[in-house]
């Protein structure tokens, strides 16, 4: 059995490395001989996914930073805590480096002999000599000829990323502020680092210098010695309408991309490679070829549950947009006697943790 993957960034080496523990042999096409992995960007993992990862994928615990505890805030409440999520001190989510992930898959890889690495363009000719080609690029002709019917929405925002340098502290607990001109969130990845995303919207005049100002007004926690380079990227969301073409998937971010707000992006694609993994081994144990079968169960299991997922993370960027720009707190009061509600409170980590399993 044979895979193509098109592209190569964080997410076709976790699948790649997913697919060679089958022994399935995977080829992985891309022209960037080097690639660069902004060493500012952070992703978070949930618990489920975390032991998901070290049991199928690879184990990634000595490179993650365990948060026993998310604090929400709305700068309305002048600091007061608008939502709480913990788990009796034990382990709710995990901050990771990019970098870091991105080193441990490849080095986990380059030995691997079901796995190769192609610098060079894939022809339209060449897919037939595959089972499956799963496509995680924006521009390339197979995307462009198949996959360019979306539904896109534009923030109309810029995310700031970077890494706060500051004293030892405990460090086990995230804390994103809902402030008048975007959410800002500080997630510890050790005892004296902090990555820290914050999404402005365009409207409001910007410039990087600024955000250090904006970092130490909301800060309260931190002893800060230094913050590392600052990048930038634009925010949008897309759900793709169709998940394939015959025996092409497409996968990663060109499948959904989401607001980074929940920290929840790549959580989609964990859930999506868990599942397109449980249908090519139940093909494999069954004696059935990957083909466009594979395709069509996956589309058919992920897509709805996709889209919900995307539209539940972007009604919570729409309702805390708008209750920013409402006089009164009624929204956001209501929204915190919720939160204090266990049941519901339980309801909310599990599809955290979990999607809509």
């Amino acid at each position: 059995m044979r895979v193509c993957i098109l592209g190569s960034n964080l997410t076709s080496l976790t699948l790649a490395k997913a697919l060679v523990n089958q022994n399935i042999n995977v080829e992985i096409f891309t022209n960037k001989k080097k690639q660069t992995i902004d060493s500012s960007r952070t992703i978070g993992i949930t618990k489920s996914n975390i032991e998901y990862f070290n049991k199928n994928i690879v184990k990634i615990d000595k490179i993650i930073w365990q948060l026993h505890k998310i604090e929400i805030f709305s700068e309305k409440l002048k600091q007061e805590k608008l939502l709480n999520f913990e788990n009796n001190n034990e382990q709710l989510f995990s901050i990771v480096s990019n970098y870091k992930l991105y080193n441990i898959l490849e080095k986990s890889l380059i030995k691997n002999k079901y796995f190769k690495k192609n610098y060079k363009k894939i022809l339209l000719s060449n897919i037939k000599n595959y089972d499956l080609v799963i496509n995680l690029e924006f521009s390339n002709f197979i995307s462009k000829k198949f996959f360019s019917k979306k539904i896109v929405k534009r923030y109309n925002s810029i995310a700031y990323t970077g890494i706060l340098r500051h004293k030892k502290i405990e460090n086990k607990v995230a804390r994103q502020f809902f402030t008048k001109i975007g959410p800002l969130a500080f997630l510890p990845i050790s005892e004296n680092e902090t990555s820290i995303v914050y999404s402005i919207n365009h409207s409001n005049e910007f410039k990087k210098a600024t955000l250090v100002d904006l970092i130490n007004h909301y800060n309260s926690i931190y002893k800060i010695e230094r913050i590392t380079k600052i990048s930038s990227f634009e925010l949008s969301s897309l759900n793709l309408r169709s998940y394939y073409y015959k025996n092409i998937l497409a996968f990663g971010d060109l499948l959904h991309k989401i607001h980074p707000l929940a920290g929840q992006g790549f959580n989609m694609t964990i859930r999506d490679i868990k599942i397109l993994l449980e249908i090519i081994k139940s093909k494999k144990n069954l004696g059935l070829p990957l083909n466009v079968s594979v395709n069509r169960e996956f589309q058919r299991i992920t897509k709805h549950k996709n889209f919900i997922f995307s539209k539940a993370i972007d009604s919570i960027y729409e309702f805390f947009n708008f209750e920013g720009k409402l006089k009164s707190n009624t929204l956001v009061n209501s929204l915190k006697h919720l939160g204090h509600n266990q049941f519901i409170n339980k309801i909310f980590k599990k599809i955290a943790d979990s999607g809509f399993a």
